[in-house]
C-alpha cells in the first residue's frame, strides 16, 4: 500500500543508487534494445572541479537529463558524457586562500609543491559538484567521467598545441593584455567584467615647450598612467590646436617632452578635444602609437607597483598610492584644471575582482583563429550545425566575424604547462653568445631557441640534433662534463599553462579518446545536441567548433540548444549582494529534486529569461503531491497493470475517451522534446495529469469503481492503471524520483516490473484509435460541467446550495448525453435536477453549450440586483487598475528610468487586471 504522502527525502538516495547499480547510465545496449540503436550523445559542459551546484547548473543539467532520459527510453544508445573542468584561475584561487590562513604562499615553494597541493585538494574536496549533479537526479553516464586535466585528456591538449604550432597558427608576440596584478596573469578580454563605480575624471594641464603660460589639458581617470605618455593628441580638423601639431609638451613631473600629434583617434566634441596617448597601457593608444611610431612605455612591473621607467618619487608605489602622490604633486605645481566626480565602469578580473591593469605590455602565446573561424562559420550557414534559438545564430556569427588572435598563455602554476621548452639559441657560424654557465631566464626571448614538443623526450631528441650535442634539462644554458664529450647544453620549459577554455575546446572528441582512434569516438562523434548557456556561446560553443572541424573534420554537434538566464520570481538578476540568490539545493532540501527540476523545465521557454523562487517550487511539489495522490486512489480502488490489456479494444466511452485523451497527450510530449520545447513538453504532461486524468478521468470512474457493472468496472480499473502507467512514462524525464518510485510501488498487487521505469519504453500510441464520437460527448460532459462551475463562482453561489439546470434547444443527440451522465455531472457541478424540457427560468444565469442554451435559474439562491451591483463596483475597479498601469507605461520619463524589473513587474500586475476584468465582465454577462 502506498504511504499517504511522498517523501522525497526518504526515497531519493535509494532509487539513485538502485539506477547507478543496474547500470541504467552506462552507455551501450539497455536491457530488450535492439543491437543496431541509433546513437545519442550529449556532452556535459564540465562544470568547475571548484563549483558548487548553482541555479543555473541545476537549469541546464535537468534539461539535458530529459532529453538524455527521453532518447533512453526511445531505445537509442545514449551517451550522456560527464566530467569536470580545471578551472586554472578559479582553483589555483582556492588553494592559494588556504595556503595564507596557514600563513604560507606558493612563492615560498616550487611548482611541483604547489601543483601537488591543488591535486591534494582536488581528492578530498574537488568535484563535490557531481555529488550535487547526482542528488538533481543527473543520469551521466558516470563510469566514463573525465577530467581536463586527466592523462588521455592532457595527451589530446599537448598534441593539438604541436600540431597547431607547426601549422604556424600558435606564435609568440608582444603585445598588450588585460593583466590582473594579484595572480599576476593575463586574462582574455572576455574574463574582464566592467563593474560601475564612482570615480573621477581629472582635467591636467600639459605646458607647452617653450610657450610658458600656455598648456594644453587632457582628462584621464588614470593619473598614474600619465608617467606613460609619449604623445597628446588632437584631431587633425580641430581648429583649436591647428598651430599645435608638430610642436611637444613637457610631461609633468618627468620633464620629458613629447609631440602634438593630429589623429582622428580624438573627438572634438569629448572634452577639451586632447587626450594623452599611452601606449603601453592603452588599447587605442597602443594603436595610435603604432600609427605614429611612438615609443611604448612601460611604467608598471607586474604586481601593480610603478618601475624604473618613472621619476625616482614613483618608483615602486603601488598605482592607487601613486595616484595619490601624482595628484598631490600637480595641485602643488597648478597643473591640475578641474575634477568632475563621475560613474564609469571599471575593469575588473571576473574571478579575482582585482582591478586589471588595462592593458599590460607582455609577452603571451596567440592563437590565430581566424582561419578556424572561417570553417565555423560555414558549418552553421550550411545548415550543419543549428542553433535553437535560431536567433542565436546571429550573436555567433557576430564573435567569429570579428575575431581576434586569441591570448592561449596564463602565467599560472595549475594548468596545462605550455609543451615549449628553451635552448641558447646559435647563430649562423653555430656560435653561442653567453658568458655562462648561470641562469638563462633573465634573457630576453630573442635569446632562445624554441623546442616545441609534447614530451620532454621529444624536446630533448630535438635539441640534440639542433647542437649536435648532449642535451639535459636544466637553466644554466650549457655546462662542461668530461664523461659527455666535453659541452652538455641545458634547455628548460616554458612556465606558462593554456587558458582553461583551450582544453574546453576540445571536450567533445577529447572525452572520447581522441587522439586515440576509440570505438566511442567512432560511435558517438559528432555528437547530438549541445544544451549550454547564452553567454559562453564564444567562450566555449565557437571555440568547439572551430576545434572540431579542424581537428576531426566534422562539427562536434549538430544542434546547440541556447538557454537564457534564471531570474528571481520578481524577474531580478540574482546576486549576492541583492540577497535573492536560490540555491537549488536547500529547495531540493525543501521540496525534492522533481519539483525543482519541472519548475526548471516549465518555464525554460525558448528564448525568454525564466524566473525561479521557492514558491513556484512548491506549486510543483503539490503537482508532485497530485500525482501520489491519484496513484493511492487507483490502488485503492484495484487498478492494477494487466499485461494483456489492449486500450485499442476498450468498449465504454469514458475509456476509450481517456484513451485517445492518453494518446494526444503522448504525441503532444513527444513532439515538443523532439522540437526542445521542454517548457511545452513539460506543460503537455501537466495539463494531461492535473487537467484531465485527475480532475475528469478518475471523478467520472468513481461511479464505475462504486457500481454494480462487473465487467465496466474490471474494464476501467484496467484502463486506468494503464494510463497512469503512461503518465509514469511521460513524467519520467522530468520527474525522475517519484515516477521511479510509483512505478515499482504500483506493481506490488502485480508482480515486479520487467525492468525499471529509466529502461523501459516510451510510449508509442501513434496506432491506437481515434475515436471522435467519444471524445466529442465527454468534451461536452466537461464543458457543461465547467460552465456550471464557472457561473458559481462568479455568481458567489454558496457551496452547499444546489441549482437546476434546464437545457433549451437540446437536440436527440444532447438529451441523450445528459441522460446518460445525469449523475456524474449532478455530483461534479452540485445539481438538484436536470432537465431537457420547458422554457427558460425568470431569473437565471445562462450560456451557451452547442445548440443549447444552459439556464441555472439563481433567483432563489441570490440577489440579482445586488450582485450586478457588485460585479459592476469590481469592474470599474479593475478597469481603474487599467487605466493607472496604462499611464504609467505610456510615461516616457517613467519608462526610461525605471529598472527592467520593475517594468515587468508592471506589465505583469497590469495583465492580472485585465484579465480580472474579462472574467467580471463575463459574469455580467452572465446575468442576462
Amino acid at each position: 500500500m502506498l504511504d499517504k504522502t511522498f517523501s522525497p527525502a526518504a526515497v531519493e538516495g535509494r532509487i539513485y543508487a538502485e539506477w547507478e547499480a543496474s547500470g541504467a547510465f552506462r552507455a551501450g545496449r539497455r536491457p530488450g534494445a535492439d543491437a543496431g540503436a541509433e546513437p545519442f550523445c550529449i556532452v556535459i559542459p564540465p562544470p568547475n572541479v571548484t563549483g558548487r551546484l548553482h541555479i543555473g547548473h541545476a537549469l541546464n543539467n535537468t534539461l539535458q537529463d530529459a532529453l538524455t532520459r527521453f532518447e533512453r527510453m526511445r531505445g537509442k544508445d545514449v551517451l550522456w558524457q560527464p566530467g569536470m573542468d580545471h578551472a586554472g584561475i578559479a582553483t589555483q584561487l582556492v588553494v592559494e586562500r588556504q595556503l595564507a590562513e596557514k600563513q604560507q604562499s606558493r612563492r615560498d615553494m616550487t611548482r611541483e609543491q604547489f601543483v601537488e597541493k591543488v591535486w591534494e585538494w582536488k581528492a578530498e574536496s574537488g568535484g563535490a559538484i557531481t555529488q550535487q549533479l547526482r542528488r538533481l537526479g543527473a543520469s551521466c553516464d558516470w563510469s566514463r567521467e573525465r577530467f581536463t586535466m586527466d592523462e588521455g585528456l592532457s595527451r589530446a591538449v599537448l598534441k593539438v598545441f604541436v600540431e597547431l604550432h607547426k601549422q604556424g597558427l600558435i606564435y609568440k608576440d608582444k603585445r598588450l593584455v588585460n593583466w590582473d596584478p594579484r595572480l599576476q596573469t593575463a586574462v582574455s578580454d572576455l574574463e574582464v567584467e566592467s563593474i560601475e563605480l564612482k570615480g573621477h575624471l581629472w582635467h591636467l594641464k600639459y605646458p607647452i615647450e617653450n610657450e610658458p603660460g600656455r598648456f594644453i589639458v587632457v582628462a584621464t581617470t588614470r593619473p598614474e598612467t600619465m608617467l606613460g605618455d609619449t604623445a597628446v593628441a588632437v584631431h587633425p580638423d580641430d581648429e583649436r590646436y591647428k598651430d599645435l601639431v608638430g610642436k611637444r609638451v613637457i610631461l609633468p613631473l618627468a620633464s620629458r617632452p613629447i609631440p602634438i600629434i593630429a589623429d582622428e583617434h580624438s573627438d572634438p566634441e569629448k572634452g577639451t578635444g586632447a587626450v594623452k596617448i599611452t601606449p603601453g597601457h592603452d588599447f587605442n593608444d597602443f594603436e595610435v602609437g603604432k600609427r605614429h611610431n611612438l615609443p611604448i612605455l612601460n611604467i608598471l612591473n607586474k604586481d601593480a607597483t610603478l618601475n624604473d621607467s618613472v621619476p625616482q618619487a614613483y618608483r615602486g608605489l603601488d598605482r592607487f598610492k601613486a595616484r595619490e602622490q601624482i595628484l598631490a604633486d600637480l595641485e602643488a605645481l597648478e597643473l591640475v584644471d578641474k575634477i568632475e566626480p563621475i560613474t564609469h565602469a571599471v575593469p575588473h578580473d571576473e574571478k579575482t575582482k582585482t582591478v586589471v591593469l588595462e592593458p599590460y605590455l607582455t609577452e603571451q602565446w596567440y592563437f590565430d583563429v581566424k582561419p578556424l573561424a572561417e570553417k565555423a562559420l560555414k558549418a552553421v550557414e550550411d545548415g550543419r550545425t543549428r542553433f535553437v534559438p535560431e536567433n542565436w545564430t546571429n550573436v555567433y556569427f557576430h564573435w567569429l566575424k570579428n575575431i581576434q588572435p586569441w591570448c592561449i598563455s596564463r602565467q599560472l602554476w595549475w594548468g596545462h604547462q605550455i609543451p615549449v621548452w628553451y635552448g641558447l639559441k646559435m647563430d649562423e657560424n653555430r656560435h653561442i653568445d653567453f658568458a655562462g654557465p648561470s641562469s638563462v631566464r633573465a634573457l630576453s626571448s630573442e635569446s632562445f631557441e624554441a623546442f616545441v614538443a609534447e614530451t620532454e623526450e621529444d624536446a630533448l631528441k630535438a635539441a640534440e640534433e639542433y647542437y649536435g650535442r648532449p642535451v639535459e634539462i636544466g637553466e644554466d644554458g650549457f655546462r662542461t662534463d668530461a664523461q659527455r664529450g666535453g659541452l652538455v647544453f641545458q634547455i628548460f620549459r616554458d612556465e606558462d599553462v593554456l587558458d582553461t577554455w583551450f582544453s574546453s575546446a576540445l571536450w567533445p572528441f577529447s572525452t572520447l579518446g581522441w587522439p586515440d582512434e576509440t570505438p566511442e569516438l567512432k560511435r558517438y562523434y559528432p555528437t547530438s545536441v549541445l544544451i549550454t548557456g547564452f553567454d559562453i556561446i564564444f567562450f566555449w560553443v565557437a571555440r568547439m567548433m572551430m576545434m572540431g572541424l579542424h581537428f576531426m573534420d566534422e562539427v562536434p554537434f549538430h544542434t546547440v540548444f541556447i538557454h537564457t538566464r534564471v531570474l528571481d520570481e520578481k524577474g531580478v538578476k540574482m546576486s549576492k549582494t541583492k540577497g535573492n540568490v536560490v540555491d537549488p539545493l536547500d529547495l531540493i532540501d525543501q521540496y525534492g529534486a522533481d519539483a525543482l527540476r519541472f519548475t526548471l523545465a516549465l518555464a525554460a521557454g525558448q528564448g525568454r529569461d525564466m524566473r525561479i523562487g521557492p514558491s513556484r517550487v512548491e506549486v510543483n511539489r503539490n503537482f508532485a503531491t497530485k500525482l501520489w495522490n491519484a496513484a493511492r486512489f487507483c490502488e485503492m480502488n484495484e487498478c492494477v497493470t494487466k499485461a494483456d490489456f489492449d486500450p485499442a479494444t476498450v468498449s465504454l466511452t469514458l475509456n476509450k475517451w481517456i484513451v485517445g485523451e492518453t494518446r494526444a497527450a503522448a504525441a503532444d510530449v513527444t513532439g515538443a522534446l523532439e522540437a526542445l520545447r521542454f517548457n511545452e513538453a513539460a506543460g503537455a504532461a501537466y495539463h494531461f495529469v492535473w487537467d484531465v486524468f485527475c480532475d475528469w478521468y478518475l471523478e467520472f470512474a468513481k461511479p464505475v469503481f462504486n457500481g454494480s457493472d462487473e465487467a465496466a468496472k474490471a474494464e476501467t480499473r484496467a484502463a486506468a492503471a494503464w494510463v497512469r502507467d503512461q503518465i509514469l512514462t511521460l513524467l519520467h524525464p522530468f520527474m525522475p524520483f517519484i515516477t521511479e518510485e510509483l512505478w515499482a510501488r504500483t506493481a506490488e498487487h502485480a508482480g515486479p516490473r520487467e525492468h525499471l521505469l529509466i529502461q523501459s519504453a516510451w510510449p508509442s500510441l501513434w496506432s491506437l484509435p481515434e475515436d471522435k464520437a467519444a471524445h466529442d460527448e465527454m468534451q461536452w460532459v466537461i464543458d457543461l460541467v465547467s460552465g456550471i462551475r464557472s457561473i458559481r463562482s462568479e455568481m458567489n453561489v454558496p457551496p452547499s446550495a444546489k441549482i437546476q439546470l434546464v437545457l433549451k434547444d437540446a437536440n436527440a443527440e444532447t438529451a441523450r448525453r445528459l441522460q446518460t451522465h445525469r449523475d456524474v455531472i449532478a455530483t461534479l457541478a452540485r445539481l438538484a435536477d436536470a432537465r431537457t424540457d420547458g422554457a427558460l427560468p425568470q431569473g437565471s444565469a445562462q450560456f451557451v453549450i452547442g445548440e443549447a442554451v444552459a439556464a441555472l435559474p439563481l433567483g432563489d439562491v441570490i440577489d440579482f440586483a445586488k450582485e450586478r451591483a457588485r460585479l459592476e463596483k469590481e469592474l470599474k475597479k479593475a478597469n481603474d487598475e487599467i487605466a493607472r498601469f496604462d499611464a504609467k507605461l505610456a510615461n516616457e520619463q517613467f519608462v526610461s528610468r525605471a529598472p527592467e524589473e520593475v517594468l515587468a513587474e508592471q506589465r505583469e500586475k497590469r495583465a492580472d487586471a485585465a484579465a480580472l476584468a474579462a472574467r467580471l465582465s463575463e459574469a455580467i454577462k452572465h446575468l442576462g
